[in-house]
């Protein structure tokens, strides 16, 4: 999914949830900033105090060439949540490891990570952790079918735009891959195996595409992306409001009728190739009152003035520069990029350590 999707959607089902717009606010921002936290190391500041934070993404990158260890920190806790088959913990999927570790929508893991996430209200970051949690949990329908690493599973072929058939997107992936991509069969050759869904561009996390595949295993895949994000859309109200009653297990009413269908129409008809056009779309619709809530005027500052990481540094720098010593301050603590990268840090520690292992799955 894109930012539409992680920041605007989000926001709209915090709202929709029950949250005001200050928590809805910082959890649409956490939810999107998983994709933009690219830098890590440590901190300095002028009176000696540090701060370790790490990445949640690598953007310089693409989905062709990542290095294991990498896969394991950022890619499987951040973005294709390992489904276990869809099966509980005690049980495997048919198959050898990797059958594990490929993304699932809704899976046992994911709702083992909401429920990590609500027992952790309490905490300075539970805003921030519940957008991180919101946007893994978004992504386990985006990214179904796909592993996190470098690995067969990902190597599909025949892809179409089911709306508009023909051979753009053949043209496209050779453009992408360059040799490493055969027209002819329309798929990777040799040894080259991408990450995720790198094989499929961004058709999976466009919400208003009908699209199919080949899939591995030689399996024709048809994908709604509408309605497979409007089931996450669902959860994900649901969840946030489970989060609200501090019950994981809690009776929820979910989605009203009413913005479910206005929430649906937007992802279907907005379809601007670019996920940043439609993103200004979303906004100007929360803007002008269009779902149940009051009109509000919101936005997302990735970097630079008016960022988080602004706020809490004074930096504008894209690129941290490691022999930097910040000024600091009191509020530092307090700030929501510092709240954000502790949020990242207790998420990424409980599905690796805690929650993963329960399923007979060890990464990193």
């Amino acid at each position: 999914m894109q930012i539409d999707f992680h920041h605007a959607t989000t926001y709209v089902l915090a709202r929709l949830a029950g949250f005001k717009h200050p928590q809805a606010d910082i959890i649409a921002y956490s939810a999107q900033y998983v994709d933009d936290a690219t830098n890590s190391g440590v901190i300095c500041f002028n009176n000696g105090a540090m701060y370790r934070h790490v990445s949640s993404a690598h953007k310089t990158a693409d989905y062709r060439n990542f290095d294991e260890l990498a896969n394991h920190l950022v890619w499987i806790p951040f973005h294709f949540l390992p489904g276990n088959g869809c099966l509980p913990a005690g049980q495997n999927p048919t198959g050898s490891f990797i059958e594990k570790i490929i993304c699932k929508p809704d899976s046992h893991i994911a709702k083992d990570m909401i429920r990590s996430c609500i027992s952790d209200k309490n905490s300075p970051y539970a805003l921030h952790r519940l957008g991180i949690t919101m946007h893994v949990y978004a992504d386990t329908w985006a990214h179904q079918g796909f592993a996190g690493v470098n690995h067969k599973v990902n190597d599909i072929s025949h892809l179409e735009d089911i709306d508009n058939p023909g051979n753009s997107l053949i043209s496209r992936l050779k453009d992408f891959f360059g040799d490493l991509f055969d027209i002819k069969t329309s798929k990777l050759v040799g040894d080259a195996l991408p990450l995720g869904h790198g094989a499929a561009l961004s058709y999976p996390d466009r919400p208003y595409l009908k699209w199919r595949y080949k899939d591995h295993n030689k399996i024709l895949v048809e994908r709604d992306n509408t309605k497979n994000f409007m089931e996450a859309c669902d959860k994900m109200c649901q969840a946030m409001q489970r989060f609200i009653a501090g019950d994981a297990d809690a009776a929820v009413p979910g989605l009203q009728a009413a913005d479910r269908n206005k929430i649906e129409s937007l992802l279907r008809n907005i379809r601007d190739e670019d996920g940043g056009k439609r993103h200004k779309k979303w906004l100007e619709h929360i803007a002008s009152g269009y779902f149940s809530f009051p009109a509000v005027a919101i936005n997302y500052i990735e970097k630079g003035e008016g960022s988080w990481k602004h706020t809490a540094l004074g930096t504008s720098k894209p690129i941290d520069d490691k022999s930097e010593k910040f000024e600091y301050k009191d509020t530092f603590l307090r700030e929501n990029w510092k709240l954000f990268h502790d949020a990242l840090q207790a998420h990424r520690f409980h599905l690796l350590h805690v929650i993963l292992p329960q399923y007979g799955i060890c990464a990193a």
